[in-house]
């Protein structure tokens, strides 16, 4: 299988979906959205999933269907837990370059404010703060490349990732 897409990984609120579909443009890639490829196979939104599944059920569900993307020439705005996911994340990785969209943990209280609605993850007790450290291993175990995001907009991110791009394709 081609290598040829970017796989954007990072905690929800960094921005994966938005900065995706703008990167999809300046590239010229199709864009697919892990989460919403979820929602669509299982017919439900991704809250109800946690819901009836609870956190264990929905990463479960989540990497069966992640490590069955077939994707060419596209970014994919994965999921914040999709790093739970060896399968998902084994195929991630052969399909594409992985991109790590790294903000410090202010940056993410200060945009995470409805955090049960966005269909986050959380086990019981669990605090933003406790999913940011240990989801951050998991991160940069899984990058090929990382975003520093801090202080940048979207605009910015984006030259960032299209100049690592083309580094590494040098």
């Amino acid at each position: 299988m081609e290598r040829d897409n970017i796989v954007l990984i990072g905690m929800p609120g960094v921005g994966k979906s938005t900065v995706g579909v703008i990167l999809a443009k300046v590239l010229g890639y199709q864009f697919v959205d892990a989460d919403l490829v979820i929602q669509e196979k299982e017919g439900k939104l991704l809250r109800e999933i946690i819901a009836e599944e609870g956190p264990d059920g929905f990463i479960a569900v989540e990497n069966r269907i992640n490590s069955e993307i077939e994707a060419h020439h596209s970014v994919i705005a994965t999921g914040g837990s999709v790093v739970y996911g060896k399968e998902a994340m084994e195929h991630l990785k052969q399909i594409g370059t992985v991109i790590y969209l790294k903000l410090d943990y202010t940056g993410i209280s200060r945009r995470l404010s409805d955090i049960k609605g966005r269909g986050v993850v959380l086990k019981d007790g669990q605090t933003l703060k406790d999913l940011y450290d240990e989801r951050i291993v998991l991160y940069e175990k899984y990058a090929d490349i990382t975003i520093a995001e801090n202080g940048l907009n979207v605009e910015q991110t984006i030259e960032k990732i299209v100049a690592q791009i083309q580094k590494e394709s040098l």
